[in-house]
């Protein structure tokens, strides 16, 4: 997940125009009028799904997941997510959702199908080490649980949830990240070890020097929140790990896939360094046109592995993560 700020272009017009003289905002406040009849069941959302704003979501996040960054594309429609769950809440039976966000565009982020559906997935146990888990991101300890958003909107314990407009949002204490209001780099890290390649997230240790570990696996968010605080790591890392599915198996696999390559790209820099110094030393006129080619072979294998950190690139904070460390190697 990355940092993906909306800018200060105005929303589509579509989440705002009129049909018979009235707003979607409109009709949904008069449906929710008090007193609410739930009879009446929720309101038919629409606006949301226009083809104006899934194009300039798909614009924003570059066609990526605003969760996972998988492409989705290629694999799946997109599912036009609402940060706050328009028709429901999972757990609270009698809240009738964040309606009035249901066509609020600072409340609408594309995701993959897995990220926001609840399915059942793999996911790691929680261990205390990472050693329990293979290299080649085979799960050892693992449970087959189910993870993806959809109604689920946890909230920091004792705070007051917004039942309707004007409500104060912030008082809720979300505990699930929004790429487009928060740095995730603040709640979340990338296990970029290149001793044991996996390509795992987990939530920020609380002081900086800290050891990483892996994110409590559990039911309940409010559970994951109680063991993240215990093991002192980001509570709203930790939650948003779990809630998402972030360290789903297939996920970590594709994410694996991806660090294997950035290391035979470093491995690649490293030697062509290596050999271009040694030849430099000759004077030959051939030796030295193989070594420009060389240099530009070099330069190229830089390019590309600075082309997998693009936000335009699946999972780039991973690569950037990695790549940071890549530098720090070898500048030693």
């Amino acid at each position: 997940m990355r940092h993906v700020p909306r800018g200060d272009e105005p929303a589509p017009k579509a989440l705002s125009a009129k049909s018979n003289g009235k707003s979607e905002l409109e009709c949904a406040q008069e449906h929710y009028k008090d007193p609410y009849d739930p009879k009446t069941g929720s309101y038919p959302f629409a606006v949301y799904k226009k083809d104006e704003v899934k194009k300039r979501l798909d614009q924003l996040f570059h066609g990526k997941c605003a969760y996972c960054e998988t492409f989705y594309a290629s694999s799946a429609p997109v599912d036009i997510e609402h940060y706050r769950p328009k028709g429901a809440v999972e757990g609270e039976p009698d809240h009738n959702g964040y309606w009035w966000l249901a066509m609020d565009w600072e409340n609408l982020l594309p995701s993959c199908i897995d990220c926001n559906r609840r399915r059942h997935q793999t996911t790691p146990r929680q261990t205390g080490s990472l050693e329990a888990l293979e290299q080649g991101a085979r799960f050892q300890h693992s449970r087959v649980m189910l993870s993806g958003k959809k109604d689920l909107f946890p909230i920091t314990e004792g705070a007051t949830r917004a039942v309707k407009e004007n409500d104060d949002l912030q008082a809720e204490g979300a505990l699930l990240l929004n790429p487009c209001h928060d740095d995730p780099s603040e709640h979340l890290l990338h296990h970029v070890d290149p001793a044991m390649l996996i390509g795992l997230v987990l939530p920020k240790p609380e002081d900086a020097g800290a050891e990483a570990a892996l994110p409590a696996a559990a039911p309940a968010p409010a559970e994951v929140a109680l063991g993240a605080a215990a093991a002192a790591v980001s509570v709203r890392g930790a939650v948003s790990i779990q809630v998402y599915g972030l360290n789903r198996l297939g996920l970590v696999q594709d994410r694996t896939r991806v660090l294997r390559r950035l290391e035979f790209l470093e491995m690649m820099t490293v030697e062509l360094a290596g050999i271009i110094q040694t030849l430099e030393t000759h004077s030959d006129p051939e030796v030295a046109a193989a070594v420009r080619k060389l240099q530009t072979l070099k330069q190229n294998t830089i390019s590309e592995i600075n082309e997998m950190a693009a936000d335009r690139a699946p999972y780039s904070s991973m690569a950037k993560a990695y790549i940071e460390g890549m530098r720090a190697r070898l500048s030693a």
